[in-house]
């Protein structure tokens, strides 16, 4: 495939083309964070379960407060986890945060609203009906659906499946990648740097790329640039293997093996992305003995190439895989304290970094294979094809931190 796709178009097809992970497994909620629910989690109970005061203070009817700075008699005393008896008429009842409101009280004075007197605890405010109490099922009603399939788990997500009583939680199993990087030219970091060698920075990217998105990857190494080594590489990714996962050797030059092993081992779909940095990228499948496939992903070798790559095209296919709906990254509006009036024919995204003005700075060196770009950047500007960039203009800025979920 020659033509040159646009991102979206490519996000497209790679999206259609992810096939959602059946297999699933049942774990313990603590260990859930960062997974993907296979199945509606329903609620089994209201939340909160009964009426319950919001602040440390004194229930109250309101029928026994005539005015500001009258006085009752304190009848009972309501902990958190204690239920109380009827509130009887002419009282007030000490109540703390969190314990159930006692039959009969219809609000909740807090206590730096009082005064403890002889004659009992004086009022110095008159409350509102209902003042400071969280009504039962205010939150949650027994039998609603409070996690969808679907969702990627975070903390917040995990505490809410623990108040409902979720001990486990069913989800999908991980993605298993498959990383391999070629090059003759790549050496591991720690051994001596020969002549024309280049350390193995994608490798160390991509796997924690992978790991943070929650995926059990299979490290293959660096394979030699022949096609004989390329296709095994393939075969044993494919075996073990949802998704391969491969860097460099994706370009036309002589020595870019992937496309010939790709092609005899399974398929490509395409080649070409209008986009820069990153524009070759291989999408395709690897065959298996058993006559299922893995799929393929071959991201070009220039480090920043390989992780923008990465972020707008390998990450939305994993998560979908993960079964994730909503799979898009939201950029948002800011301010560029930058011009850029030399734009490229394709669809440019900018090393940027948010200012204490909060506005964008730019990176000086936006080259492909400045990788300090990526430390110093706090996300990408996306720029579009053939978009001039005037100091002042506002432009859409994806975050890593947003990229990186």
């Amino acid at each position: 495939m020659n033509e040159m796709l646009s991102l979206d178009a490519a996000v497209d097809r790679l999206l259609s083309a992810a096939r959602p992970i059946s297999d699933t497994e049942t774990v313990s909620t603590f260990a859930a964070a960062g997974r993907v629910l296979a199945a509606d989690q329903r609620s089994t109970l209201t939340v909160p379960p009964h009426d319950n005061s919001s602040m440390d203070g004194y229930a109250v009817r309101l029928a026994d407060l005539d005015a500001a700075g009258c006085c009752l008699p304190v009848s009972q005393r309501i902990p958190a986890g204690h239920v109380g008896a009827p509130l009887a008429a002419g009282t007030c009842a000490r109540i703390f945060t969190g314990a159930p409101v006692p039959p009969g009280a219809d609000a909740i004075v807090m206590q730096e609203s009082t005064r403890t007197t002889e004659a009992g605890v004086c009022f110095d405010e008159i409350p509102k009906a209902g003042a400071w109490i969280r009504r039962a099922g205010e939150d949650i009603r027994e039998g609603d659906v409070v996690l969808a399939a679907g969702t990627r788990l975070r903390a917040q997500e995990v505490g809410l499946a623990a108040s409902i009583g979720l001990a486990d939680v069913p989800v999908v199993r991980r993605p298993r990648v498959a990383l391999f990087s070629t090059g003759d030219e790549l050496v591991m970091p720690g051994e001596p740097l020969p002549p024309g060698g280049i350390y193995n920075s994608n490798r160390y990217t991509l796997r924690a790329l992978c790991e943070t998105l929650g995926c059990e990857v299979l490290d293959l190494g660096i394979v030699p640039d022949r096609l004989d080594a390329t296709r095994a590489a393939l075969r044993e990714a494919a075996a073990n293997c949802d998704l391969i996962l491969t860097s460099g050797g994706v370009g036309v030059g002589e020595e870019d093996h992937i496309k010939p092993a790709l092609t005899a081992e399974g398929g490509l779909d395409s080649w070409k992305i209008a986009m820069k940095p990153g524009k070759p990228l291989a999408h395709g499948h690897v065959k298996r003995a058993d006559g299922g496939h893995a799929d393929f992903l071959g991201l070009p070798g220039n480090p920043v190439s390989s992780f923008v790559t990465f972020l707008l095209l390998v990450r939305p296919f994993i998560l979908r895989r993960m079964g994730v709906a909503d799979v898009a990254a939201q950029p948002f509006m800011v301010r560029a304290d930058f011009d850029w009036p030399r734009p490229d024919r394709r669809r440019e995204f900018l090393r940027v970094r948010r200012n204490a003005d909060g506005g964008l700075e730019l990176f000086p060196n936006q080259s492909s294979g400045v990788l300090t770009s990526t430390v110093w950047g706090s996300g990408l500007a996306d720029i579009a094809a053939g978009q001039v960039v005037k100091r002042g203009d506002t432009v859409p800025f994806l975050s890593f931190e947003s990229l990186l979920y």
